[in-house]
């Protein structure tokens, strides 16, 4: 799990899975306006999954509105066959560059409630706002808002199941919702969270005269039940920079998916006009000269996915490095035969084995806690 495999020559797909990349690249291509906006016409293509109160697959997911203003909402995907025992939360970030997809998006659909059944997680599946129209932080902010939702008891006993565990949450996400992930992450380790309740019983206690005795345990009893993220899944996060690095240079046209043009273009629609932001901002090149120091942030163990013929593969492994010489357990999981967005595709084994990767890595952060 440590060790970057050695990539092969070249890329063993089924024809299947060719024609389907293919497609998709095809439809990435035709959205992206030369303009720097995007083609949300063409986009009322994509299939969505509407919310199943049936279980389909052994899950039922429903849809909970955080902030009607700003569209913001999040897809509950709840296991039905662990009823009783106690469940981790994550919240999961799609990808698509920040500026596609949705949480009804019927590949994530597939996704999410994949990891619901086979993780025994329930997944809490964001909605953020998308880039151009929405520019770099809207996204991460949506992300941290989500879990301070989350985090009020009021709003998890009504829209999360009773076995739904918050103190043991994962954040997890693929490609930008990779990146969206650690710097959700990141801010979440420096919010406090359960304040706002507490704050509250202790304007109580002042109007209200009453033992300190009382007055801590009820304090105590909120800090307990507090949103805790003990853990970060980060599958081919979206990184870079303005350096060309070797996967870039590499792979750039014959990787399956992405290319520089693409993920350049991404970049200018998510980073915020009028300031003199590049691909260095560490928002993007999150482990570059501009990096933010994490080495005294308290940020939970993390797993990272590579693949061998991702672009973003040296960007990735870069970052999974930097977390490891901030002093973070971090662990890398290399796919050398694999591309960018694999796990978004059932019929590859890969993608049943990432599964299997993500449930022991789960399973080892648990144990410690």
């Amino acid at each position: 799990m440590e060790s970057a495999a050695k990539t092969p020559k070249s890329l063993t797909l089924p024809w299947t899975t060719r024609i389907t990349l293919w497609l998709l690249d095809i439809g990435l291509n035709l959205i992206m306006r030369k303009d720097g906006t995007v083609n949300r016409g063409l986009l009322k293509l994509v299939p969505l999954t509407p919310p199943s109160s049936e279980p389909i697959n052994g899950v039922k997911t429903y849809d909970v509105v955080v902030d009607p203003t700003r569209k913001l909402w999040f897809r509950v995907f709840v296991p039905t066959q662990y009823t009783v025992e106690d469940l981790p939360v994550m919240v999961f970030c799609h990808g698509s560059g920040y500026i596609v997809a949705s949480a009804d998006t019927q590949l994530y659909d597939d996704f999410c409630r994949k990891f619901a059944r086979e993780l025994h997680v329930i997944v809490v599946s964001v909605d953020y706002r998308l880039a151009p129209e929405h520019r770099h932080p809207a996204q991460h902010e949506d992300g941290l808002d989500v879990l301070k939702f989350l985090d009020v008891e009021e709003n998890r006993s009504k829209w999360l199941p009773g076995n739904a565990n918050i103190t043991k949450c994962f954040i997890a996400g693929d490609s930008a919702g990779g990146n969206m992930a650690h710097h959700v992450a990141v801010r979440a380790s420096q919010f406090n969270f359960q304040q706002l309740q507490v704050q509250y019983i202790l304007t109580l206690f002042e109007t209200s005269p009453r033992s300190s005795v009382a007055e801590e345990r009820m304090v105590n009893y909120f800090v307990a039940k507090k949103l805790m993220v003990v853990g970060l899944v980060s599958i081919q996060p979206f990184f870079g920079g303005e350096e060309r690095i070797g996967s870039e240079i590499r792979l750039n046209g014959t990787a399956p998916v992405l290319t520089l043009k693409q993920t350049d273009w991404f970049w200018n629609a998510f980073l915020p006009l009028g300031e003199p932001y590049n691909r260095d901002h560490p928002v993007v090149n999150v482990s570059g000269r501009y990096a933010v120091d994490i080495s005294k942030m308290d940020l939970p163990p993390t797993i990272v996915v590579v693949a061998g013929f991702d672009i973003l593969r040296d960007w990735q492994i870069r970052y999974y490095e930097w977390l490891k010489k901030s002093g973070k357990e971090v662990y890398l999981v290399d796919y050398p035969n694999m591309f960018h967005g694999f796990n978004l595709l059932p019929e590859l084994p890969e993608s049943d084995q990432l599964i299997l990767e993500v449930k022991d890595f789960i399973h080892n952060v648990l144990n410690k806690i």
